[in-house]
């Protein structure tokens, strides 16, 4: 008997970061069964044009069938939502946004309006700062936000509401989502954390978060 193929998830890290980052995540979802694997890119040093000419030809050199889910972290979530909004005819399944700004993020904004000091954001910039919104039709978005505030945000700027250190949880929202669903991390800690791991596979699987109580 023929096992049945293993869903395909493509990872995407965030700003500043590399694919390495990423490995905790892929082990986990790989023992949850799926056949994850990480996309590396310059996030600073090459342009989101230029990733996202790069991450769509990844999706099409992916051998097999059925659709690949695409996870992104931050920026990575964001790329996600652009690639699938450019190129509605590849392959993407649901589109799983971790402590992503969609609504653009009032960080970006702060460190961009502090002359020398914005060219730390790289070519990413507009992105960052403008978001993604509306988000593209026909497809199964969600997002998962950190509630705990630890991060370097708050050196560029005053958080309104709940925030993870760098975005808001009001950043992550956006119409649209099939679900959203807060948790007590921080925004990098959502790429290390064993429950956001566990919610990542249920949604992916079932396109829903799971609610305890």
């Amino acid at each position: 008997m023929t096992e049945a193929p293993r869903p395909r998830v493509l990872l995407l890290h965030g700003l500043w970061l590399r694919g390495i980052t990423l490995l905790p995540l892929r082990a986990r979802l790989r023992a949850a069964g799926f056949d994850a694997e990480c996309f590396d890119y310059r996030s600073v040093f090459a342009s989101p044009r230029e990733h996202l000419a790069r991450l769509e030809r990844r999706i099409r050199d992916w051998p097999g069938e059925g659709p690949i889910h695409l996870v992104g972290h931050s920026m990575g979530g964001l790329l996600s939502v652009e690639c699938a909004r450019a190129h509605p005819e590849l392959p993407i399944g649901r589109i799983l946004c971790l402590g992503s700004p969609l609504a653009g993020s009032s960080t970006a904004a702060g460190v961009a309006a502090r002359g020398p000091l914005g060219r730390v954001l790289g070519r990413a910039v507009h992105l960052l700062r403008a978001g993604v919104l509306p988000l593209p039709e026909g497809f199964e978005v969600g997002v998962i936000a950190g509630t705990m505030p630890l991060g370097l945000g708050h050196w560029f700027g005053r958080f309104e509401g709940a925030h993870d250190g760098t975005v808001t949880v009001a950043e992550t929202r956006a119409p649209g989502l099939i679900d959203h669903l807060e948790v007590r991390t921080s925004h990098t800690g959502l790429i290390y954390s064993r429950g956001v791991a566990q919610q990542t596979a249920r949604f992916l699987r079932e396109g829903r978060f799971e609610r305890r109580g």
